[in-house]
Order: C-alpha cells, then sequence, then structure tokens
C-alpha cells in the first residue's frame, strides 16, 4: 500500500467515486495489453527489505520516525511498527553482476541504517518475527503516525466489528485477543520482484504458485512469537489473521481472507487475476484521485493506475500481481510475498536466487500448470511448508517428496539453469545455490532458532530466553556468515543488559484454583508442583484472592483440611498485585514493606503472572543484574 495520503470509505458518494477510478484503471490496463503498450523483452528484478529496530536491551525500539530522519535517504520508508522501516531496492535488469549489484546495495543501504540507528542507541536487526515482541508492543502507541496506518487500523476494526483474534498452535499453543492491527507489524519480510512479459504473465503466475511451498519450505525463519514456539514459518498464520476481517456467524458462508494463497489457478489474462481481486474483496481505502487512466492512454499518455494500485495493496496475496510504471513505461511484475527477512543478506539473497533462478527456466511440460498439478496440493505444499518447513514432505508431478529432495534434485538444477541463461556467472550463481542446498540438510533459521530457544530455556525465563536468543541472532548477523554455518549459543549465556520490570523476570506458567475448590485439592496441588503461592480466580478468571501455605497452616497442618472446606474460605481476599511494567525494584519494595512472600501480576485486570521471593533472589545473583 504505497500511498500515504488515504481516506476511509465512509459514505456512498465516496464508494462509488472511487470504484468508478478503479474501473476506469481496469479498462485502462486492458487497453494497454491489447495494443502492446506493456513493456516486454526485458527482465529486471527488484526487492523491498523489511527491517526491526531494537534496544540496547534487544527489546522493540520505538524511534523509527528518528531513525528515518537520521537516514535521510530515499530508499527508506516506514512500516506500520515504530520498531520497523522498509528499503526499496533499485530495480535492475536480470543480467551478468545483476544479483550482486542487489546484494552490494542492500548491504550499504543496511550498513547506513546501522550507523544512524547507533546514534539512538537502537541495533537494526533481518528476522522473520523480531523474538523479543511482547503483548504491550502491539498497543496503539507502537503505531508509526501516518495516516495510512491509522486508517488501515480503523477500517479493518471497523468491518470486523471486533477487536483481533489470534489463535495459533504449533508445539505450544497462543490464543490472544488485541484492541489494534499491530499483530501484522510483527512480520518482518523480504519481498521479492519479478518483471514478466505480459504474454508468458498467467503461466509465470500459476507456476510461482507451484513453487511456493519447497521455496518457503527451505527458506523458513520465524518459529516463535511471544515466547511460544509455534509454525516454522509463523508468519503465514499470523498475517492471515493479524488482518482477517472475516466475520463469523450461525451460517457457513464462504468467505476468502483478504490474506491468502488462492483458490485455483489464474486463467485468461493479467487483467482476470485484477478483475478477480476487485470481484471479490470489497474496496476499503482511498486516496485523492483525479485523472481518468482510461482517458489518459487513449491520449497516449501512460497512467500510474492509482486506484488499482491502493486496491491492490489492500489484499495480500502470497503472489501478487502487479502493474508498475518505471522510466515512463508500464511493465508487470510477480511480488513473492512470503520469504522472511533474514537472517542475513547472503541467506536472503541465495533465497531470491533461487526463486530468481526457478521462475526463469521454468520446464514446458509446466506451462499449461493445471493440466499437470492439482492447485489444492500446491496450496497443501505450502501451507505444511511453513508449518513443519523441512520437516514435511511435498506433492510435485504425480510423486510425493521430501522437501530435501525436491529441493536438491529437481529445483536446484532448474534454478542453476535460470541463472546461467539469464547472464550470471558461474561462481555467483554456485555461491548462492550452495546456500540454499545447504539449508535443505536440515540448517535452517528456524531449525537454528527452535534448537537454541529450547536450550536457553532449560537455564532461563522466557525474557531473558527471548534477549538472549535476540542478543545473538543480531551477533551472527553481524558475522556474515550464512545461518547454515552458525553454532548453537553457549549456555550458561547471559545478556548484555539486566531485565528492568517485572514482566521480565516474572512466571507466567500459573497453577490457579477456583474459589469453589475444595481447599484439599488446592493443598495437594501446592504440595506436587513445590508452589506455596497460588492465585485464586473466579469463574472469569478474574483474581479474587491468594492461597498460600501461610493461610493454609492457619487451619491445621495439612493435608488434610476439613473435606468440606473451600478455598475461598482460606484464602487471602486483600491482595496486593503489580503489572508487567513495574520496576523490579519497585516490586522488590513492596514485598519488602508489606512482608508479603509474592505479587500476582495483572494486564488490564487479567491475571499474566506472578513474581516470588524465589524470583527476586534470582534477580538479585545474577551477574548480569
Amino acid at each position: 500500500m504505497g500511498e500515504h495520503s488515504v481516506q476511509t470509505l465512509e459514505t456512498a458518494s465516496q464508494r462509488a467515486a472511487f470504484i468508478h477510478y478503479l474501473i476506469q484503471d481496469i479498462r485502462a490496463l486492458e487497453y494497454m495489453l491489447q495494443n502492446d503498450l506493456i513493456e516486454s523483452g526485458i527482465t529486471r528484478i527488484g526487492a523491498e527489505q523489511e527491517f526491526c529496530l531494537v534496544t540496547a536491551d534487544w527489546r522493540p525500539s520505538d524511534n523509527n520516525m528518528e531513525v528515518l530522519k537520521a537516514i535521510d535517504d530515499d530508499h527508506f520508508t516506514t512500516e506500520l511498527a515504530t520498531y520497523n522501516l522498509e528499503i526499496n531496492l533499485d530495480p535492475v535488469e536480470l543480467k551478468a553482476g545483476a544479483m550482486k549489484s542487489v546484494h552490494h546495495q542492500l548491504d550499504d543501504l543496511l550498513d547506513n541504517a546501522g550507523r544512524a540507528a547507533r546514534r539512538y542507541g537502537t541495533n537494526i536487526l533481518l528476522t522473520g518475527i523480531l523474538p523479543t515482541i511482547g503483548s504491550r508492543h502491539l498497543g496503539y502507541d507502537y503505531i508509526t503516525p501516518s495516516p495510512r496506518y491509522y486508517a488501515l487500523n480503523q477500517i479493518l476494526k471497523e468491518v470486523r466489528s471486533s477487536d483481533f483474534q489470534l489463535h495459533l498452535r504449533g508445539v505450544d499453543e497462543l490464543s490472544i485477543i488485541h484492541d489494534t492491527v499491530l499483530f501484522e507489524a510483527c512480520n518482518t519480510s523480504f519481498q521479492l520482484h519479478l518483471q514478466i512479459d505480459p504474454n508468458d504473465f498467467v503461466s509465470s503466475f500459476n507456476w510461482s504458485q507451484a513453487i511456493s511451498g519447497p521455496v518457503l519450505g527451505v527458506s523458513t525463519n520465524s518459529p516463535l512469537l511471544l515466547g511460544r514456539e509455534l509454525w516454522s514459518e509463523t508468519r503465514i498464520a499470523l498475517f492471515q489473521q493479524s488482518i482477517d476481517t472475516r466475520n463469523t456467524s450461525y451460517a457457513l458462508k464462504d468467505q476468502r481472507p483478504r490474506v491468502s494463497f488462492g483458490k485455483e489457478w489464474a486463467t485468461g489474462t493479467t487483467v482476470d487475476i485484477f478483475k478477480d481481486n476487485i470481484a471479490q474483496y470489497p474496496a476499503i481505502l482511498s486516496t485523492k484521485l483525479e485523472d481518468d487512466s482510461y482517458k489518459m492512454v487513449q491520449e497516449g499518455k501512460i497512467p500510474k493506475l492509482r486506484a488499482l494500485g491502493l486496491h491492490s495493496g489492500t489484499i495480500y496475496p502470497w503472489n501478487r500481481a502487479c502493474y508498475g510504471v518505471g522510466n515512463g513505461k508500464p511493465h508487470l511484475r510477480i511480488e513473492n510475498r512470503y520469504i522472511p527477512a533474514g537472517p542475513t543478506t547472503l541467506d536472503a539473497m541465495a533465497t531470491f536466487a533461487f526463486w530468481v533462478g526457478l521462475m526463469q527456466a521454468r520446464p514446458t511440460k509446466f506451462d499449461n500448470i493445471p493440466e499437470v498439478m492439482d492447485f489444492r496440493e500446491v496450496k497443501n505444499n505450502f501451507i505444511n511448508s511453513a508449518r513443519a518447513g523441512l520437516d514435511t514432505f511435498q506433492c510435485w508431478d504425480g510423486k510425493r517428496m521430501s522437501t530435501e529432495d525436491l529441493v536438491t534434485k529437481e529445483l536446484l538444477p532448474i534454478a542453476y539453469r535460470g541463472l546461467t541463461n539469464s547472464g550470471l556467472d558461474k561462481e555467483t550463481t554456485e555461491n548462492y545455490l550452495r546456500v540454499i542446498e545447504q539449508r535443505a540438510k536440515g540448517k535452517t533459521g528456524s531449525k537454528w532458532l527452535t534448537r537454541n530457544y529450547r536450550k536457553l530455556r532449560k537455564e532461563n525465563k522466557i525474557d531473558h530466553s527471548l534477549r538472549l536468543l535476540t542478543q545473538h541472532l543480531h551477533q551472527f548477523e553481524q558475522s556474515g556468515k550464512p545461518v547454515h554455518e552458525w553454532t548453537d549459543i553457549a549456555c550458561p549465556a547471559k545478556a548484555d543488559t539486566p531485565p528492568r520490570y517485572v514482566g521480565h523476570i516474572m512466571s507466567s506458567q500459573l497453577f490457579t484454583v477456583h474459589e469453589d475448590d475444595l481447599a484439599n485439592l488446592a493443598i495437594e496441588i501446592m504440595q506436587w508442583k513445590d508452589i506455596h503461592h497460588m492465585p485464586v480466580t473466579d469463574h472469569q478468571g478474574k483474581l479474587t484472592g491468594l492461597l498460600t501455605w501461610t493461610h493454609v497452616e492457619r487451619f491445621g497442618q495439612p493435608p488434610p483440611l476439613d473435606k468440606d472446606l473451600i478455598v475461598g474460605t482460606i484464602m487471602e481476599a486483600e491482595v496486593i498485585t503489580t503489572t508487567p511494567r513495574t520496576s523490579i525494584q519497585e516490586a522488590i519494595t513492596h514485598m519488602k514493606t508489606n512482608e508479603i512472600g509474592c505479587l500476582p501480576v495483572l494486564q488490564k485486570g487479567d491475571l499474566v503472572g506472578i513474581i516470588t521471593i524465589k524470583d527476586v533472589i534470582a534477580f538479585d545473583h545474577d551477574p548480569s543484574a
């Protein structure tokens, strides 16, 4: 969504006016295709690199506007959250030296961004999902102050008629409701662009869909969200749910999400892809429009098709058809949107080269893919790759193959041929595709992240583990080595900076009892789990009291107590609580002043954790504290 000055469609007249321009854009595009006005015979590549900004203690920053101003380069632009920025790389013709040129520019721009960020005590990081993003970083204060982001947040909430719900299940399970669109901002991508000749666009688009599963499977880098281990590429499910405008109802309705892989193969021409998007997805945003694109093209002028571009920018297929104008010439391109950022620029460029090589050397048997492969099998490949990465099988050309075998035995030879035919030298081609081959052997970013997070969690709390993980991500990224060469984090590891807030050291895996439960049950659980403090909740899960071993002993040496005694009878109803954003030192002071051994932690009235004397002692003995 490139337009910065946008508005919501609040009235019938506003909607009618925007739809008029949208239809005129479709007519103009049809005219240009029919009269061979779309550029052909040349292939260009381009990319958009999103990246994260992190504080000195490896948490999301809130200063993207200051960093952007310090960078002072038109290649950079904002993203939805204050902890993200984006680089728009220059398009280059696909020929000898093209990939090196893109790689060098990406490194140079990231170096410039890093220098600017460090002036504000901030680091930059390439990663699909920043591990240290917490629920507080999804608040309204973290939306980048721009009309288009506020408008997007407003209209999506209005269309949904509810807050945003997220439910993901992997090794762990995450279920949360939030009141802003910032779930979407957790996603950080490396978006790839490839110019396509108009007469081959539909075949190329279908081929891009067919290869999405294995390309994603060998590129996964986002297994963690809010401290939960979920999918190998959690971004795929997260992005779909984060801006889902569909409403649930008692009726079974076939509604398409605005983030989608699609439902069927593309047919007809490029215009039919855009027509289908307009028919399936209502317009939600507009901007100031004055030029009639159909009249312009009949007068020999080249229109930008701004209405069509804005509408397409509010729909997020994983492979997206795009129209653009460069150097006064209109062109068509495919945008690959499913590749995660990082973990290094070498990894990113290797994936780019692999994808471009595959796109440039499509075997002739796949020119008419609907006759060769079933669309639902291809879509299933993509979803399975997002869920399990390399640990899945792909349906390919009537065969069932592991992702490793499909990539190394079938697809890499095609990619080699495609890059060679495009003029890339042998050394460059081998350097990039060798990275893909090694990743296919089980060494992706998601594998490294998952393995090391599990290792860190054995000796550290969640927040500390996530900060250590992010710190080492940055260190390895700075080394420039591709992820398949990364070593494991040495344990026990220490973070550069100590934790500051209750939320950083609290226990979030809670054992609770209901106020109407039998007291003997609560006592047994406390003994089984060796805990001395147990929060008590009502039927809505709200905190109503606290049960401690001291309270229990007032009623006699347990167990057992009176068999009819309930928790509500012996619990402490007047409970002193704290919040995740309370400083650790303040929490310690509260416990000392009130002579209590714990503080339940509440966020917006909900119980999210507990901090105890044991946590404080561990904090006091942490050398990094």
